[in-house]
């Protein structure tokens, strides 16, 4: 894959982009990622990148993410278009093409889900998804139980992930984007053997 060749130069990129914080964010995301990719049975060098780019909008103020979304002419729905901390998953992931070279349809689809999931994720959207919510530096309420269960039952630790995210986002009297419904739904439905899950 060409993008791992260039490793090293996409970290100095992520360096330079972002606050120290959240590049520090960035490289738990990346070696979470390669850690749960192994145990789940994914590609983890893949799966390093992805989360060391996944935050990568993140690096454009609100106003500079809905015109980037409008250029790249992104289908968003009004959630995401009124709730700017949604807007950096999609719009990060349109970038990554001309930003870094990275066009793997896998890697590009795992960074725009990344934030509010949804109902058809494949195993690499999950990785992604989860490594971002248990990273080392990640500190809230109910993150141990998360991470315990993260190398044990997969689709557990996701729910409990998502039903954590749901809550935090009504607490905080924000929009609460549809897929991140969907997502949560889906996994209950699998748990309970129920058809559309």
């Amino acid at each position: 894959m060409a993008e791992m060749a260039d490793l090293v130069h996409i970290e100095e990129i992520m360096r330079k982009r972002l606050n120290e914080e959240l590049y520090q964010h960035s490289l738990g995301v990346a070696q979470t990622a390669s850690l749960l990719a192994g145990r789940y049975g994914v590609e983890a060098r893949k799966a390093y990148l992805t989360g060391l780019v996944h935050d990568f909008g993140k690096s454009y103020t609100p106003a500079e993410l809905r015109r980037l979304a409008e250029r790249k002419r992104l289908a968003l729905d009004w959630v995401a278009l009124a709730e700017p901390k949604l807007l950096h998953a999609p719009v990060g992931a349109a970038l990554l093409a001309e930003e870094f070279g990275i066009s793997d349809p896998q890697i590009v689809r795992a960074v725009a889900l990344h934030t509010t999931g949804g109902r058809e994720m494949n195993l690499f959207d999950k990785v992604i998804y989860l490594a971002d919510v248990i990273e080392p530096g990640r500190s809230y309420s109910g993150v141990e139980e998360i991470r315990e269960a993260a190398f044990k039952d997969l689709e557990s630790a996701l729910l409990l992930a998502v039903n954590n995210t749901i809550r935090s986002v009504l607490a905080r009297d924000m929009l609460l984007h549809p897929d991140s419904i969907e997502f949560r739904n889906s996994l209950l439905a699998a748990k309970k053997g129920m058809e559309g899950g």
